[in-house]
Parts: structure tokens; sequence; C-alpha cells
């Protein structure tokens, strides 16, 4: 028998004026888009900023419905939005932050299964990783380069493609 393993590495910011500028400002962007979220039903209001190959931001927010799962995460949102608008472009980087409504998300927020795979969809589209940035409402910033990095045995079949 063989193990196989990946390791994961994630750059963990702790002095916001030690990051590069550009993550800051998209961080910015996603922790704007974060109000507009529709989470009545969570009270987990998440936002996310994309920044695309040429220079497009384009923002998502997580919108609930009354009939689960019906809703959309703010990272599929956004970069569904991102592919609709700009089929073409490539995303760089995306920026994902949070607001609850009856505590304070201290952490890092990671994207859910469904996210990360649509994420990966686009890597794989480009043959181009994006950088991913995240933070809580407040405290530390993780920023991982590429899907990989938290989906390391994400599904993709090459021969799909080819059919």
């Amino acid at each position: 028998m063989e193990e196989i393993k990946k390791v994961s590495v994630i750059k963990n910011i702790t002095d916001i004026s030690s990051m590069d500028e550009a993550d800051m400002a998209l961080l910015k962007q996603a922790k704007e888009a974060v109000h507009t979220a529709y989470a009545p039903y969570s009270k987990f209001h998440v936002g996310a900023a994309v920044l695309l190959a040429n220079g497009e931001v384009v923002l998502g927010s997580n919108q609930e419905n009354i009939a689960s799962p019906s809703g959309l995460c703010a990272e599929r949102v956004a970069i569904f939005h991102a592919g609709a608008k700009f089929p073409d472009v490539p995303i760089v980087s995306i920026a994902i932050t949070v607001k609850a409504e009856n505590y304070v998300v201290k952490e890092p927020i990671t994207c859910c299964g469904a996210c990360l795979q649509s994420m990966s969809e686009f890597e794989m589209k480009f043959d181009k990783e994006m950088r991913i940035i995240l933070q809580g409402e407040t405290g530390n910033i993780w920023i991982a380069e590429g899907v990989k990095t938290f989906l390391p045995f994400m599904f993709y079949v090459h021969e799909l493609k080819n059919k």
C-alpha cells in the first residue's frame, strides 16, 4: 500500500499593513459586498470580490432562500457573474469575508466544497490558479495560491472535456 499525501500552505497575515495593496483593496471591496447579502435565515452575511485579468472587479454576496438549498453562496454569485459578463477573462484573485448578526467572526472563513469546486472549474478553464484571500470580520487574513490548497483532491476528469 502507498500513501498519497498533499500538503497545503496558507500565508497567515497578522498585520494588515504588510499586505499587498491590491489584495488589501480587494478585501475592502469584499467587506462592502457583505452589506448586499440577503441572509434572513442564517444571519451570516458573506461578501466576495473577484479581480479579473482585465482589471475589472466583480462583487457577490450570499443570497438565501426559504426553499433551501435554493440560495447561493457569495463566491459562486461573484464568479458566475464574472463568467457571464467576462467569459474569456481569467480570475486573478478572490477575496471573501463575513459579518454575522449575532456574534463577531474572528477567524478567516473558508469556502464550502461546492464553491471550491466551482472556483476550480475557472482555474481549469483558464489554466491559471487564483489567489484566495480570506478574513473574518476581524483578525488574521489567510492568503492561498489556488483552490488545491483547500480542495487537494478536487473532482476533474480530463476525458470529460474530450468527448
